[in-house]
């Protein structure tokens, strides 16, 4: 009988431990990704396009989605995170709206294929890509479109999204708007490429 009372009060001891440690949390983080809109593929063409880089302002290389607060604020959101980097979402969103673009044939990103040749680059920046607390989505970007066989500038836009109504809180509509705007900033792209190939 002795020997069984050290396991008794060890088990007494134990069970009156647990109230010592918090029970387990649920992770509350939210995961969320660009998406585009499924668009009917215009005739396929002869442009062979490139997309060459797409940059990030500074502040936006975060893997949390952001909420600007004023003018010089930024609030990361601890539980609301991109699911790939900005940079990559916005590249894969730009491969496909161009693909769909009249007039484009192919859209390579990087690393480009050595066996294939490019009638132009597009480098884009991200300058803005964010909701505030003013409860709308704000994004903003530049282009420049180059020729691959000596860099010459063909083109150099600024893009700025109409601004669209957020309710604040809703991180998946958030991801929504700027997935919009990424689809806009395609068409922008497409509207200023040269009308063939060189």
């Amino acid at each position: 009988m002795n020997r069984f009372l050290p396991l008794l009060a060890l088990s007494l001891v134990l069970t009156g431990c647990s109230g010592l440690f918090p029970a387990p949390q649920t992770d509350p983080t939210r995961y969320y990704v660009l998406t585009g809109p499924v668009a009917a593929a215009a005739a396929p063409g002869e442009l062979r396009v490139g997309i060459r880089r797409v940059e990030l302002a500074a502040y936006l290389k975060s893997p949390d989605l952001i909420v600007r607060r004023g003018a010089n604020e930024l609030v990361l959101q601890d539980f609301a995170r991109w699911g790939e980097p900005i940079d990559a979402g916005v590249g894969r969103l730009l491969q496909a709206s161009l693909t769909a673009a009249g007039g484009v044939g192919r859209v390579y990103l990087q690393p480009f294929p050595l066996d294939q040749e490019r009638d132009c680059d597009v480098a884009v920046t991200i300058l803005r890509c964010e909701g505030g607390t003013d409860r709308l989505a704000h994004f903003a970007a530049t282009i420049e479109i180059t020729r691959p066989a000596d860099g010459k500038l063909m083109a150099r836009r600024s893009f700025a999204a109409p601004d669209a109504a957020w309710d604040g809180r809703d991180f998946g509509q958030l991801a929504a708007l700027l997935s919009d705007d990424v689809a806009a900033l395609g068409g922008e792209i497409a509207a200023a490429l040269p009308a063939a190939a060189h």
